[in-house]
């Protein structure tokens, strides 16, 4: 587990490695790709609103390394965010009525293949992100 301060400038080094972490799991380019925008948006979200903004807390990286797939975990000690309370984002509307709220958290639930929360109340936020490479891939 690699844990990071709350900060936006830290995004560019979770990056890294869960990049890595991706390759090394032998997830093609497009996989690669899905992981770390759905980390990145995961980890934007925990800076604000389970923390309500930068230098507030930590979030702690870990990932499990399986041929063809990557799990990544985020933990953070802040407020509880639920991605499944988060309303669907309705897209079929005119562009003036389209609401913003919960595009994010859309994108990830699109791009990987599992999304899991849980919260220990008084202790973490544990988020974990599920990626596989498609069989046709492999």
């Amino acid at each position: 587990m690699v844990t990071f301060p709350g900060r936006y400038d830290s995004l560019a080094k979770i990056s890294e490695f869960v990049i890595q972490a991706a390759k090394d799991a032998g997830l093609d380019s497009k996989a690669v790709y899905a992981v770390e925008l759905s980390v990145d948006e995961a980890c934007c979200n925990i800076i604000d609103h389970a923390y309500g903004g930068e230098d507030i807390g930590d979030m702690q990286c870990s990932v499990q390394i399986q041929p063809g797939q990557l799990t990544v975990i985020l933990r953070d000690q802040g407020e509880p965010y639920n991605p499944d309370d988060v309303p669907e984002l309705k897209m079929n509307v005119p562009l003036e009525d389209l609401k913003l709220g919960g595009a994010g958290v859309f994108l990830i639930k699109n791009l990987m293949d599992e999304v899991h929360y849980r919260s220990e109340p008084g202790s973490e936020n544990v988020l974990t992100l599920v990626k596989r490479q498609p069989s046709s891939s492999i």
